[in-house]
C-alpha cells in the first residue's frame, strides 16, 4: 500500500468515522503538551480516537532495552498512525534511541519538517522565511554500524541506497507537486563522497526532469548550510540526506525563531508518525510552562495526511490567531509585544476559543487547497553486471615507514594479485608517497589482477577470482599479517565501484 492508497483510504473515510490513532504521551513535558493538544483536537472536530500506548522511558527502565513492548507494536501495526509527545532515552547505558528505531523498524523513510517565520511573534532576524526540510530517515551513518578496527582507528559506515534516494528525492517533488511548491534544492557533498552523495545528487537529476513545472537546483551542503542560514528567504523545499537534514533542521528552525514551535511528520509506506521535533525537557515537566506549539503543529500535519485537512486548516488558524493576539507561554513572552503569559492549559484554551478564525498578519494556513496526495510509485530494481576485479585489504600495522610495507607486500607472489597502492587514512602514501604524511595504525592495501591495465586517466581492471582474494587473505595470514577487514573491488557494467585514494 503505497502513501496515495493510504491517503485516499483515509479520505474515503465517513466524516463521523473517527481514524484510530496511537497515541504516545511521552515523558518529561510530554503528557502535559499531549494533554493540551489532544483538546484542541476534540474541540475543533478532528475525527481521531487516541489508542494510548507506552513507549519511552518507563518501558526501558523496566528491563526493555528497546523501550517499546510487544503491545505498543501491535497498536502502531494496526492503526498505522503514530502520534507522539517527546520521550527520554535513558543516558549512559547504551540504549538505541527509541525515535530511531521506530522511524527504520517502520520503514518511515521521508521526515518533513516545515519551518515558517512567525514574526513579530517569535522574534527572528527572517520575517519571509517558508522552508519545508525533506531528510532522509532511514540510511546514511544513522544506520549505526560502528567498529572499532585497531588501537586508534575506528570506523562509521555510511550506507546510501539507489531505492533509499528515488523515495526521498521522489517524495520532496510529489510534495512540492502537492502543496504548490515551486522549488526543491538538494543539498550533497558529492565533491568529497563521490559515491554515496554522488548517487544522491544523480537520482535527484533523474527525478528532476519529471517535474518540468518545479524548479531543482543542487548545492554542496556546507554551502548550502551556510545560505540557508543567511538567506532562508531563498529556499523552499529541500532534500537531504540523513545527517544532513537533521542538522539543518535544527538550524533552519532556530533561525526561524525556536525549535520549540516546529513539528515533524515521518512518513512511510504503510505507517506515519507526527511528533514535535523538541525533547522531552525534564527540568520544566510538570511545570505547566510548556510550550504545546510543535505538538500542535504536528497534529496539523497528521490531520492533513488523514484527510482532515480543513479540520487542520482550523486549528493552524486558532493557533496563529492565538500568537498574534500575544497570549505566549514563557519561552517566547516578550515585553512590548505579548499580551499575556500564559501556561500550557490556558495556552491550548484560547487557541479553542479562537476556532474558526483566521489571522490578520500571519499567512493563513490552506492545507485544503493542496490536492495533497503523494504518489509513490514501486521501485523496480535494475539489473547489471557486476564483475569482482580487486580487493582491498585494511590491516592493523604497528610500523611508521609505508615504503617497508609496501615492498613487502609488493613481493609477493600470490595468485595473479599485485599491490596497486596503500593509503593510510584515505591519503596514498604508497607508492611515491609524501614524507610529511601522517600515519595511524590503519592501512589500505588495494590489490589487483596481474594483468590490470592502469593508467592514470582510465582505470581498467581485470576481472579476478574470489579465490584469489582468499589465497591472498591465507598468505597474509601466513605471514604474520593482522587483515582486520576486506573490501571487494566491483565495477557495475564496466563502471569502477570503487572510490580512488586521494593522490591516487
Amino acid at each position: 500500500m503505497d502513501i496515495k492508497v493510504l491517503t485516499e483510504q483515509l479520505q474515503k473515510k465517513e466524516t463521523n468515522t473517527p481514524v484510530k490513532v496511537a497515541v504516545a504521551q511521552g515523558d518529561g513535558i510530554g503528557p502535559e503538551i499531549m494533554k493540551a493538544t489532544l483538546s484542541i483536537l476534540k474541540a475543533a472536530g478532528a475525527q481521531i480516537e487516541p489508542e494510548f500506548i507506552e513507549l519511552g522511558e518507563k518501558v526501558y527502565l523496566s528491563g526493555n532495552t528497546s523501550g517499546i513492548d510487544s503491545k505498543a507494536w501491535e497498536a502502531i501495526r494496526n492503526n498505522k498512525i503514530i502520534f507522539k509527545a517527546p520521550i527520554t532515552t535513558p543516558q549512559g547505558k547504551g540504549y538505541k534511541s527509541l525515535n530511531v528505531t521506530l522511524r527504520k523498524s517502520l520503514g518511515l523513510y521521508a521526515n518533513l519538517r516545515p519551518v515558517t517565520s512567525l514574526y513579530p511573534y517569535v522574534p527572528t532576524n527572517f520575517p519571509t522565511m517558508d522552508v519545508v526540510i525533506i531528510r532522509e530517515n532511514e540510511e546514511d551513518l544513522y544506520a549505526g554500524i560502528e567498529h572499532r578496527q585497531t588501537q586508534e582507528v575506528y570506523q562509521c559506515l555510511k550506507l546510501i541506497t539507489r531505492p533509499g534516494c528515488e523515495r526521498i528525492v521522489r517524495y520532496a517533488f510529489e510534495y512540492a507537486k502537492a502543496y504548490g511548491r515551486k522549488k526543491v534544492t538538494c543539498m550533497v557533498k558529492d565533491n568529497i563522497m563521490k559515491l554515496t552523495d554522488g548517487l544522491f545528487h544523480r537520482v535527484f537529476d533523474e527525478i528532476s526532469i519529471e517535474y518540468p513545472e518545479i524548479q531543482a537546483e543542487t548545492q554542496i551542503i556546507d554551502i548550502g548550510s551556510a545560505r540557508l542560514a543567511a538567506s532562508p528567504e531563498n529556499y523552499d523545499v529541500i532534500v537531504t540526506a540523513n545527517l544532513y537534514g537533521d542538522i539543518i533542521s535544527d538550524i533552519a528552525a532556530e533561525i526561524g525563531g525556536s525549535v520549540g514551535m516546529c513539528g515533524s511528520a515521518n512518513i512511510g509506506k504503510e505507517v506515519a508518525m507526527f511528533e514535535a521535533i523538541h525533547g522531552s525537557a525534564p527540568d520544566i515537566a510538570g511545570k505547566g510552562i510548556a510550550n504545546p506549539s510543535g505538538l500542535i503543529n504536528a497534529a496539523v500535519a497528521m490531520l492533513a495526511h488523514i484527510g482532515q485537512a480543513e479540520i487542520g486548516d482550523k486549528v493552524k488558524n486558532a493557533w496563529l490567531t492565538t500568537l498574534e493576539q500575544g497570549y505566549h507561554t514563557a519561552d517566547i513572552y516578550q515585553e512590548g509585544v505579548s499580551a499575556q503569559k500564559v501556561k500550557t492549559q490556558e495556552f491550548a484554551e484560547k487557541v479553542i476559543e479562537n476556532l474558526g478564525k483566521t489571522p490578520d498578519n500571519l499567512t493563513k494556513s490552506t492545507l485544503a487547497h493542496g490536492n495533497g496526495v503523494i504518489q509513490m510509485p514501486e521501485y523496480f530494481r535494475q539489473q547489471q553486471y557486476k564483475e569482482l576485479v580487486g580487493v582491498d585489504v585494511f590491516l592493523d600495522w604497528q610500523g611508521k615507514d609505508p615504503n617497508e610495507l609496501g615492498d613487502a607486500l609488493s613481493s609477493l607472489d600470490v595468485y595473479k594479485l599485485k599491490l596497486k597502492m596503500i593509503t593510510n587514512r584515505g591519503v596514498k602514501v604508497y607508492p611515491e608517497g609524501l614524507k610529511e604524511t601522517y600515519c595511524t595504525d590503519h592501512w589500505r592495501c588495494r590489490f589487483v589482477g596481474v594483468d590490470a591495465k592502469i593508467n592514470r586517466r582510465e582505470p581498467q581492471y581485470a576481472h579476478i577470482d574470489f579465490e584469489q582474494v582468499v589465497a591472498l587473505l591465507s598468505k597474509l595470514n601466513y605471514l604474520g599479517f593482522d587483515v582486520i577487514k576486506t573490501e571487494n573491488l566491483y565495477e557495475f557494467d564496466g563502471q569502477r565501484g570503487f572510490s580512488l585514494g586521494q593522490g591516487e
